[in-house]
């Protein structure tokens, strides 16, 4: 934690309300104090002439707005002492307890008189000395002199240019011009010049260009303040308040609002440096500002410093650097220096080039790196001027303060990380792995058990598609069947063929390749069930034969109505033809069977029909046969036509 508390002060955040009461050592001290000759009901006057003048502090008099808004007169601020000064009124107010927004910058006592002499407004603190009226003003004519105070606020002396607003001194009340006017703190140390504020007068520390608005304009009663190039929105924007602008003796410019309906107080509602320990000159040279968090600031020395005196502001160095070829740097996070002489960033390539930069110069009193990858550096020359510390604004910032190599105190600000370290050391300490025991053991069995029962699920799946897979292999393997024409010929099982063939028990012929037995399927259709063997060419080939026939439809071709492909039976189903074979009515006898000579069968066989008879029936059949030779791409074997 940062050490050597230097001073606290509060900083003017909030402003007392004109209509709360007074605390109990106030109230002590006005007990105590003289009642001074105004404590009656004042009497409220419109205007100052050089009839009713001179205007003294014994006079109890207020000049009043039409609005009755502001109020203009003497206000004590000592027993014997007096400010002229227009404020906020409030007649149930104490004079105390008021609002200033304009006052003449001069000390009164209660000889102190305002008067209208010859035109000419006359401020003076007893007879025979100087004007203190801020500008010694004529009426044109001086008939028409008067001091009248307007429901915006302003001060005017009619008759000529004069009014408070053009003279302001730390506030600026809406309507008011704000452009070209400076304001300043009532310690003198600050102003702002719609533009920026400044410290002494010299040094900047915020302009309106943060803000995006340019140059301010006016403050609106409505609560916005208006830029050259924007405007800055209040807090309670729109509301119906009374409401100012005010630069306080700590530096900040705050805009206070006023809601009779919602609050009692002034409050804040818009304010230039929310981090107070941002405006220059909340502590000395050499000592670092720390903000509370709230409405005050204190400020300490760095490692190596020490302060000056108890109550100062200002640190300096514990061991002053002799040789500046024998120095070394400390570390201070989060800290930022901004009144060096020069505040440009050099940049650099590492941590040790900037480092380096600085040792270079004798001038060099330290120096900022950030260490987020940009290589900012900045040297810290000739001086360290309003020094804060901010961990919220860059966490990757640090500042390394050059000391002497002999200086042996350590940092006093450092990072979170180095904090837990330093503050809260913790001894972690883990136990042991147990020995080995059967939970090893059992933990295989369990793994080995769990892999059985997975492999024997796989193999029982693929087991179960592999006879899927078996069955309908005969389909999955051609494509002869998707060939098949709407309407061709069904798939019948081989128990469909068995029930319809009442167990293959009419055979009706024989073959070469196969028996036919009659049937009768489940519509009553009789058939022919062809029953191949010794099929030759595969699967592909039968397949390639069933899609063949199931294309040819002639009036001479017998019908194929179905087939079964299954266990390895290969089974056509036809249309039954009652009239039997045409070689019944060709022949006395069959086909030859036993391998005789077909010539000699023949001459064996005597012919049923004559030779016109044949000739007329086998004109059909060879036109049936061209047609089948021409159309049909794939040679038709003998055995599908037998």
């Amino acid at each position: 934690m940062p050490r050597r508390l230097l001073h606290c002060r509060p900083t003017e955040q909030t402003q007392m309300s004109p209509f709360f009461s007074l605390s109990i050592p106030l109230f002590f001290l006005f007990l105590l104090s003289p009642i001074p000759s105004y404590s009656a009901q004042p009497q409220n006057f419109s205007s100052l002439t050089a009839a009713n003048s001179p205007w003294t502090p014994a006079s109890n008099r207020v000049l009043l707005s039409n609005n009755n808004v502001f109020a203009a007169g003497f206000l004590q601020s000592s027993p014997n002492l007096y400010s002229f000064s227009v404020w906020y009124y409030n007649k149930s107010t104490p004079l105390s307890r008021t609002i200033v927004v304009w006052s003449v910058k001069a000390q009164l006592d209660n000889s102190s008189t305002l008067s209208i002499t010859s035109g000419q407004l006359v401020l003076s603190n007893g007879p025979n000395t100087s004007n203190l009226w801020p500008s010694i003003e004529t009426a044109r004519p001086a008939s028409s002199a008067k001091l009248v105070l307007h429901d915006t606020g302003s001060l005017v002396f009619s008759g000529s240019d004069w009014e408070s607003f053009k003279v302001p001194t730390d506030t600026l009340l809406p309507n008011q011009n704000i452009s070209g006017t400076t304001i300043t703190s009532l310690n003198g140390r600050f102003t702002f010049n719609s533009t920026d504020l400044r410290f002494n007068n010299t040094d900047s520390y915020w302009t309106v260009s943060e803000t995006g608005t340019g140059q301010f304009q006016m403050l609106h009663d409505s609560g916005f303040i208006q830029g050259k190039d924007g405007s800055i929105f209040s807090a309670d924007f729109a509301e119906e308040c009374l409401r100012r602008i005010n630069i306080g003796n700590d530096g900040n410019l705050r805009v206070y609002s006023y809601c009779q309906n919602d609050s009692t107080e002034w409050t804040v509602v818009w304010q230039s440096n929310p981090e107070l320990c941002k405006i220059h000159g909340s502590c000395g040279p050499n000592s670092i500002c720390i903000g509370d968090g709230g409405s005050s600031t204190y400020c300490v020395c760095p490692s190596g410093f020490r302060n000056t005196t108890p109550d100062s502001y200002n640190c300096e160095r514990s061991i002053p650097m002799k040789n500046m070829k024998n120095t070394k740097f400390i570390r201070l996070d989060y800290v930022n220096f901004t009144g060096g002489s020069n505040q440009t960033n050099i940049g650099s390539k590492n941590l040790s080039d900037c480092q380096a930069r600085c040792l270079d110069n004798d001038n060099c009193l330290g120096f900022m790196y950030n260490y987020d990858g940009t290589g900012r550096c900045i040297l810290q020359l000739d001086r360290l001027l309003y020094g804060y510390w901010s961990p919220g604004e860059n966490t990757a910032n640090a500042m390394f303060l050059r000391v002497d190599s002999s200086e042996t105190e350590e940092t006093n600000f450092k990072g979170l990380t180095s904090v837990l370290e330093t503050t809260c050391p913790v001894n972690i300490s883990l136990p042991l792995p147990p020995d080995e025991s059967n939970t090893t053991t059992r933990n295989i069995a369990i793994i080995c058990t769990l892999f059985a029962a997975e492999l024997i699920s796989g193999v029982a799946f693929f087991w179960a598609f592999l006879k899927k897979y078996i069955k309908y292999r005969n389909m999955a393997q051609t494509l002869g069947l998707e060939l098949l024409p709407a309407g061709g010929p069904k798939r019948f099982t081989l128990s469909e063929v068995k029930a319809a063939t009442n167990g293959f028990s009419d055979p009706i012929g024989k073959g070469g390749f196969g028996d036919v037995y009659k049937g009768e399927l489940s519509d009553k259709r009789v058939v022919a069930v062809k029953c191949l063997k010794n099929v030759a060419g595969g699967d592909g080939e039968f397949w390639a034969e069933v899609t063949i026939i199931a294309r040819m439809h002639h009036l001479n071709l017998v019908r194929l109505w179905g087939f079964c492909a299954e266990k390895g039976q290969r089974i056509l189903i036809y249309e039954y033809v009652p009239n039997g074979s045409l070689d019944k009515y060709l022949f006395r006898s069959g086909r030859p069977t036993d391998g005789k000579a077909m010539d000699e069968v023949v001459g064996e066989m005597k012919p049923v029909l004559d030779w016109n008879i044949r000739s007329t029936g086998a004109m059909p059949q060879c036109a049936t046969t061209g047609m089948t030779r021409e159309y049909i791409s794939r040679p038709v074997p003998i055995r599908a036509l037998d």
